[in-house]
């Protein structure tokens, strides 16, 4: 089992140094369209689905933040694409009540992007120059999240190797079992081919005793009518005299 979680590790180690993984979990500003406006949100790449995803992100952000995302606002015609916490206290944001966005799109199958945002309300959202304190804690706040995502996804790595590797141990036991049941089977079936090989030449050869047998019977066999109807013959010669 060592020897899987040093793989593992190897492997992400290479699989983070390649340029295209640089970009996951690095937060980085962007904008997310809300309301027919442009946010400034913080935004990071993270391995996973994107419903496996805005799962754990909410599940997270309630249990490090207290912070119960919802589905809410609307990004775009008829979708229902951000999950938002309307008037929560987040003191590690600000000491009064803010407003806190999220949304989680799918660049790829496995990669999901996280965007948050937040604001004090409708008409005051935060950025980089006239609410620096609050935005730079809402970056705080997206960098601890992408620092658990990413020990989840190696988690999430490790359960799923060690799910692939009790399979693969389960099927080896499976196949050693019937290798084994076969080659029982072949060597009473051999032995049983062996028995019945000795069985035909016995029978064989008691087939061409009997044979023998036979032949020397039916001569005998010959022999005693031909005596008896003599000694019929010679009974009615004796019997015409008298």
């Amino acid at each position: 089992m060592q020897k899987i979680y040093l793989f593992l590790l190897a492997l992400v180690g290479l699989f983070v140094a390649t340029p295209a993984a640089a970009q996951l979990y690095d937060v980085r500003p962007g904008e997310v369209n809300y309301n027919k406006k442009p946010r400034a949100a913080l935004k990071v790449q993270v391995e996973g689905k994107a419903t496996d995803v805005r799962d754990y992100l909410q599940e997270w952000m309630k249990s490090s933040y207290n912070v119960r995302f919802k589905n809410g606002g609307v990004l775009g015609v008829g979708k229902n694409d951000v999950l938002m916490a309307r008037q929560t206290p987040a003191s590690t944001v600000s000491g009064k009540l803010v407003d806190l966005y999220a949304t989680i799109v799918a660049p790829s199958d496995s990669v999901a992007e996280v965007a948050i945002f937040g604001g004090f309300d409708d008409n005051t959202f935060f950025d980089p120059t006239a609410t620096k304190a609050e935005y730079d804690a809402l970056r705080a706040m997206t960098q601890n999240y992408a620092g658990a995502a990413r020990l989840k996804a190696y988690r999430d790595m490790i359960a799923e190797a060690e799910k692939k590797l009790k399979a693969t141990e389960k099927e080896k036991e499976r196949l050693e079992k019937e290798q084994a049941y076969l080659k029982t089977n072949t060597e009473s079936n051999l032995a049983r081919i062996e028995e019945l090989k000795r069985k035909n030449a016995d029978n064989l050869l008691q087939s061409r005793t009997d044979s023998a047998s036979q032949l020397k019977n039916a001569k005998l066999l010959d022999e005693s009518r031909l005596r008896l109807q003599r000694r019929r013959d010679r009974l009615s010669a004796l019997d015409r005299k008298n």
